[in-house]
């Protein structure tokens, strides 16, 4: 991929004043893709710059009278840490990664705020956004419009009965597309009126786009085959009709083409080497089958467990019905039929392992910090909060720390969901016991060799 050329030519566009719905010529069909999702808005805007810098009078007191003070541009970098903002790889930029920022100041949310994050001081798009506080920001961006004389979007009000998520770094994402698709027909044509879906609201931390090229069907529990069309849901808002879908098909193929391209990003830090190889046999001889193997010939099944045997939180499972995966069968999604549908997956499929030292927190829905949680059951703390972005390199994962429940003292509904709650519905920390089986030892040596992945 030819990064740095891109780089190049998003930044002329963007310092020239021009605001293009279209890339630069000559660019690859995924660094096309890259483009769209950087600079072409697919929803309607979620505030301006104005209100982008005022949020901060809508923070908990304490944060408040912390930032008050500070230069507008130092302010504006601690707005952006609040609510898991990043800076955009290779641009001076002031615009956020996570979304798209018109010539007018309107911000507009783009795939990046979920699959584009920050890991060991290194912005990555494609990475879990662990950091992404949406709840935070949607509750903060209705107040702080409503303070300065601002009007209200459709999401303004809808955000009110429909969480965006529980905790910082997951959101509802998948009731997201129930909740679109149920107002469509079979051609993705708009309803005057359905009856509401049901909808069964829970977390879920978003997958490494790293994995996309490796798999032959999509979501944790694999029920939709792969195709450029399954990226097209999160965008099914009224605004958008059956016309429009048309009109912006061939942007999603060259994003389908950007997502096969990613790969995964290397380990940063010092690998004992002879411990690696250590854990190399471990891993063979007791994960491959589910997660496949690596290096040379690497394989990957696909293998999907039941959900009686991973053990892990089943709430996500349950959540699509056998109806609404049926519905998405039969409509333009899946191309009327063409792409297969599994209207009851039965469980839930082990992930590619490419890149997980970056991904943390681990599972589907973001309950373990890091991946010696993910080895050994009694690293699993009930009740988590990150508690900065430095990397764990001996635990492999996020820097933490336990408790037995949230303090009584953190009230404000802002600060409390830092803390991961793991009695909460669909954030359990069980299953996945397998590594119980193995010693001490050759956990030691199974970490180490993960991190090489």
């Amino acid at each position: 991929m030819r990064w740095s050329l891109v780089t190049l030519l998003i930044l002329s566009c963007l310092t020239s004043g021009i605001q293009a719905q279209e890339p630069p010529a000559n660019l690859t069909a995924a660094e096309r893709g890259y483009w769209f999702i950087l600079n072409k808005p697919y929803l309607i805007p979620d505030f301006d710059n104005e209100t982008f810098e005022n949020l901060w009078q809508s923070w908990p007191v304490k944060e408040r009278h912390r930032v008050e003070s500070l230069p507008p541009e130092v302010r504006r970098e601690e707005i952006f840490s609040y609510y898991g903002l990043t800076s955009r790889p290779g641009e001076s930029s002031e615009k956020p990664l996570q979304y798209v920022v018109n010539e007018n100041g309107q911000y507009y949310m783009n795939c990046f705020s979920c699959h584009g994050g920050e890991v060991a001081g290194r912005v990555i798009p494609g990475l879990p956004n662990s950091n992404y506080a949406l709840q935070s920001l949607t509750d903060d961006v209705r107040t702080t419009k409503l303070r300065i004389g601002k009007p209200l979007s459709s999401r303004d009000l809808s955000s009110i009965f429909f969480p965006m998520g529980g905790s910082n770094g997951t959101t509802n994402a998948v009731m997201f597309g129930v909740a679109l698709e149920s107002y469509r027909d079979d051609d993705m044509n708009l309803l005057s009126f359905r009856s509401p879906p049901k909808l069964v609201h829970h977390d879920m931390e978003a997958p490494p786009w790293w994995h996309f090229k490796k798999r032959k069907y999509l979501y944790i529990d694999g029920f939709v085959e792969k195709d450029y069309r399954a990226l097209i849901p999160f965008v099914l808002i009224r605004e958008n009709d059956r016309a429009q879908l048309d009109e912006w098909e061939s942007d999603f193929i060259d994003i389908y083409a950007y997502l096969e391209s990613i790969e995964a990003p290397k380990f940063p830090f010092n690998i004992d080497a002879d411990l690696a190889r250590a854990g190399e046999l471990v891993f063979n001889n007791n994960c491959a089958e589910c997660h496949g193997t690596y290096g040379k010939t690497e394989t990957y099944p696909q293998r999907t467990i039941p959900i009686e045997e991973i053990g892990t939180d089943p709430v996500r499972l349950q959540a699509l019905s056998r109806e609404h995966r049926a519905n998405y069968g039969k409509s333009w999604l899946s191309h009327y039929g063409a792409r297969k549908v599994k209207e009851n997956p039965g469980g839930y499929v082990a992930p590619p392992l490419d890149g997980i030292w970056a991904s943390a927190p681990y599972f589907h829905n973001g309950c373990v910090p890091t991946l010696e949680g993910v080895l050994s059951l009694e690293k699993r703390p009930e009740v988590w909060k990150k508690e900065s972005q430095e990397y764990d390199t001996e635990a492999v994962g996020i820097t933490f720390s336990a408790y037995a429940h949230i303090p009584d003292e953190v009230t404000a509904p802002a600060l409390r969901r830092r803390y991961f709650d793991t009695s909460k519905p669909g954030k359990s920390n069980s299953g996945h016991d397998y590594p119980d089986l193995l010693s001490q030892d050759d956990k030691k040596a199974l970490l180490e060799y993960l991190k090489t992945l």
